[in-house]
């Protein structure tokens, strides 16, 4: 993940949240450290987040709709989820996300 990805992702999570995520908003759903949290995301919007935090950002991405269900989360494509159901089961999915990020940001 790039640094203008991180930023655009700030972005679709605030859309998707449906308020406007802060630096220290990000850090925290990052599990960064309160003091100088903020300070690291602004870096990473520059530079790139660290491999290790990337894997996290990934799956705090799911919770847009712009972004997809990473495969290991992908249980909806399978053969005993009939095909009408996926749609509805994705959408509670992303919903489940966002509600964990908002739970997150207390």
């Amino acid at each position: 993940m790039t640094g203008p990805e991180l930023k655009q992702l700030r972005a679709d999570l605030s859309d998707a949240l449906e308020r406007k995520l802060t630096a220290a908003d990000m850090a925290k759903l990052c599990g960064l450290p309160e003091k100088g949290g903020g300070d690291t995301i602004r870096r990473w919007e520059v530079s790139g987040p660290l491999p290790e935090a990337t894997k996290l950002l990934r799956v705090l991405a799911m919770a847009s709709e712009r972004y997809p269900i990473l495969e290991k989360f992908d249980i909806f494509d399978r053969h005993d989820v009939r095909e009408e159901d996926r749609p509805a089961k994705r959408a509670a999915f992303r919903e489940q996300m966002r509600d964990e990020a908002r739970r997150r940001l207390g």
